[in-house]
C-alpha cells in the first residue's frame, strides 16, 4: 500500500525536530506499508488566491503538488467553515451529521432539531475512527471547530484522535493566545481581551508569545509524525491551519512585497487582473464573463488616500499570509523527501471556503459592536497592521476581488464561496511518472468525495449503514480513485447529482449545471435559477428559461432531497449575519 498525504490550505513550519533522513524505501518494501494521510486545510482562502490558481502571490510549494499531480478548477466546498469540515470529515451531507446549523449562526426555527445542532454528531463514523481501527497514529493539528466546550458535542480525541494539539473553535490570533472574537456574554466584554482554549493531546496548553500559528503547527506536526515514524506506525493526519483566517497578521518580513500591487490595483483594479489570469491559465472559461458588480462592495476610488494605503497593506498582510502558508508546505515537502517518504505519499490541498467578507462597520454584513470592541481593545494604526496587537480583515471589496472571475464570498453560495482550489498528488506521483501530472480538470467534484477517495487509496472499506453495532448514515460521497488513476474522464456522472442548503439558500449540482437559490435576506432574489457553472463561473446567464425541462427535472431533485431531511424553511428575509451577531 502507499502513503498518502493531503494538504488542506493552510501554514507549517518545522521546529525542534531532527534532520537525519532515512534510506530510501525498497519498492517491495512499500508494498507491504499502509498508506499515511496527511490532511492539510486552508482557511478562507478564494479560488484565486494561490500563484498555480493564477494569482500575482508567489506559490512555489503549491506550484510542485501542481506540477506533479491534478488542479480541480470544479471543485466545491460549503460555503463556511464547520460545515465543510463535516462533509470532509464524513463524506455525508451537513445536514445528516448536525451542520445544518453551526455554532456561529442559528436560525430560530430550526433550534432542537436533529441536523440543527451544531456540531458534529454521532450520526455518521468518521475517517479518523476509521483509521483509528486499523491501528493507525491518529493526528490532528490546528482548528478543530466540529465541536467540544461551549459549542457543544466532542473534541477530536473522542473521533479517534490519539494525538491533538491546537484550537477547538473557527480561529484565534495567529501570534498569541488570545480568541480573535470576544465573549460577548461576559457583561464586561467591551472593556478586555479573551483567552483562547489551547490543547495537546487533550489537555491545556499554554500557547507561547510571538511564534506565527504557521511555524506553531508545522512544528508540532512534524514533531507527531516523527514520533510515529520511530514507532513504525501509519499515521492519518488533519491539519488544518488558521492562515488566511481574521485577524490579519503576518510575519513582517513577508508583508512589504506586496504593498505596492495593491496600493496600484485597488478592488476593481485586482478583481479584474485575477480574472484575466485565471482564463488565461485555464483555469476559468474563455468564455466566461467577467462577474457582475456587487451593491455591497466599495469602490476603490471612493476611498481617501489614507484609506486606500490602510487597505493595501492590510491585503498584503493576507498576501503574506498565503506566502507563509506557502513555505510551511514546502517545508513539510522537503522533510518528506529527505526522509524517503514522497515516494509513497499521496497529497491533497483544499480550502474550506471562500474568503472572508465580514465588516464590522457593515450593517449588511457585520456586527458594529464587534468593531467597537476591536478599536477599543486593538491598535487600528497602519503601523499596527499585521501585529498581535492588530485585528483587521479584508471586507468584502478585497474578498470580491480575490476570487477574479467569480462572484461572492464566504458564507455565499455563489461560486465565490464555494469553488475553491484543490490538487491531489497521488501516491508516488511527486517521483515517479503519473499519467495527468499537471492537469487542471473541470470534472464536478464535491468534498464529501474528498474521505471516500482517501479511504479508497489507503484501501480501507467504509462500513456503510453499520458500524460497531451502531446505525449510521451511509456517505453520499464518491470516491475519485477511477479518474485519478486514468480509468475514468469523470468523478460524478450526470445521474450522481448532490445538493447543499445552509439557512434556506440551497444548491444542486448535476453534471456541470447548477440550481441555485438565494433568499433576499442574504441578498438575493428569492427565486431559481439555473447555471452552466463551467461556462459561466460568474453565474451571469439564466437558463431556466432556455432549458425547462432540465430546470424542472433539478427542481424535483432538489426537492426530494428537502423532503427527505427535512429541512427548516427560512424566513425569507431573516439575515444570518444579524443573527451570528446575536450569538456571539
Amino acid at each position: 500500500m502507499y502513503r498518502l498525504l493531503i494538504l488542506v490550505g493552510m501554514s507549517m513550519y518545522l521546529i525542534g525536530c531532527s534532520t537525519s533522513t532515512s534510506s530510501p524505501t525498497k519498492d517491495s518494501e512499500l508494498a507491504d506499508k499502509k498508506t499515511n494521510i496527511l490532511v492539510l486545510i486552508g482557511d478562507d482562502i478564494a479560488f484565486g488566491d494561490l500563484g498555480v490558481y493564477g494569482s500575482e502571490i508567489k506559490t512555489p510549494n503549491f506550484n510542485r503538488l501542481a506540477k506533479a499531480g491534478v488542479r480541480f478548477s470544479n471543485f466545491h466546498s460549503s460555503p463556511v467553515c464547520s460545515v465543510t469540515r463535516s462533509m470532509l470529515m464524513t463524506g455525508c451531507n451537513n445536514i445528516e451529521v448536525g451542520l445544518g446549523s453551526f455554532d456561529y449562526s442559528f436560525y430560530p426555527d430550526s433550534k432542537g432539531k436533529p441536523g440543527y445542532e451544531g456540531y458534529l454528531t454521532e450520526n455518521a463514523v468518521t475517517i479518523s475512527q476509521l483509521f483509528s481501527d486499523e491501528g493507525y497514529d491518529v493526528i490532528k493539528v490546528g482548528k478543530w471547530h466540529l465541536g467540544g466546550e461551549e459549542a457543544g458535542g466532542y473534541g477530536p480525541t473522542h473521533w479517534g484522535f490519539n494525538k491533538e494539539f491546537g484550537i477547538l473553535s473557527g480561529g484565534s490570533n495567529h501570534w498569541n493566545n488570545l480568541r480573535m472574537t470576544p465573549i460577548f456574554s461576559d457583561p464586561d466584554f467591551m472593556n478586555k481581551k479573551f483567552e483562547e482554549h489551547w490543547t495537546l493531546n487533550g489537555e491545556k496548553f499554554d500557547r507561547p508569545d510571538g511564534v506565527y500559528s504557521g511555524e506553531l503547527y508545522t512544528n508540532q506536526l512534524l514533531k507527531f509524525i516523527k514520533e510515529s515514524d520511530a514507532e513504525g506506525k501509519p499515521w492519518f493526519t488533519w491539519m488544518a491551519f488558521t492562515t488566511a483566517h481574521f485577524p490579519i497578521q503576518a510575519p513582517p518580513e513577508l508583508i512589504d512585497k506586496h504593498y505596492k500591487f495593491y496600493l496600484e490595483k485597488g478592488y476593481e483594479g485586482l478583481k479584474k487582473h485575477r480574472y484575466k489570469s485565471l482564463k488565461k491559465h485555464g483555469l476559468i472559461s474563455h468564455l466566461a464573463s467577467e462577474a457582475k458588480e456587487n451593491d455591497l462592495v466599495k469602490k476603490w476610488n471612493d476611498l481617501s488616500e489614507d484609506e486606500k494605503k490602510y487597505q493595501a497593506r492590510v491585503f498584503a498582510t493576507y498576501a503574506a499570509e498565503i506566502e507563509d502558508q506557502d513555505n510551511r508546505i514546502g517545508q513539510i515537502l522537503d522533510y518528506l523527501k529527505k526522509s524517503g517518504q514522497l515516494e509513497n505519499t499521496m497529497i491533497v490541498y483544499l480550502s474550506d471556503n471562500g474568503p472572508e467578507g465580514m465588516e464590522a462597520e457593515n450593517p449588511n454584513t457585520g456586527n458594529e459592536v464587534f468593531g467597537e470592541w476591536i478599536k477599543k481593545n486593538y491598535d487600528t494604526s497602519f503601523e499596527a497592521i499585521g501585529t498581535a496587537n492588530s485585528c483587521n480583515y479584508i471586507g468584502t471589496a478585497w474578498a470580491n476581488a480575490a476570487t477574479g472571475g467569480l462572484s461572492w464570498w464566504k458564507w455565499f453560495i455563489g461560486e465565490g464561496g464555494i469553488r475553491v482550489p484543490m490538487m491531489i498528488v497521488p501516491p508516488g506521483a511527486m517521483v515517479n511518472k503519473y499519467e495527468r501530472a499537471g492537469e487542471i480538470s473541470d470534472v464536478v467534484f464535491s468534498v464529501k468525495d474528498l474521505p471516500m477517495t482517501i479511504l479508497d487509496y489507503a484501501g480501507i472499506k467504509h462500513p456503510g449503514t453499520n458500524y460497531k453495532g451502531k446505525t449510521v448514515t451511509a456517505p453520499s460521497g464518491i470516491s475519485a480513485r477511477a479518474f485519478l488513476d486514468g480509468k475514468s474522464n469523470i468523478v460524478r456522472s450526470e445521474d450522481d447529482w448532490y445538493a447543499f442548503e445552509l439557512f434556506g439558500n440551497a444548491y444542486l449540482m448535476k453534471g456541470n449545471f447548477k440550481l441555485m437559490k438565494v433568499r433576499k435576506g442574504m441578498f438575493g432574489d428569492g427565486e431559481w435559477h439555473l447555471y452552466d457553472v463551467v461556462k459561466d463561473p460568474s453565474e451571469r446567464v439564466f437558463l431556466e428559461k432556455k432549458m425547462p425541462d432540465k430546470f424542472k427535472e433539478m427542481m424535483a431533485l432538489y426537492k426530494s432531497y428537502e423532503m427527505k431531511h427535512n429541512l427548516v424553511k427560512v424566513d425569507e428575509g431573516w439575515n444570518a449575519f444579524q443573527a451570528a451577531s446575536e450569538a456571539n
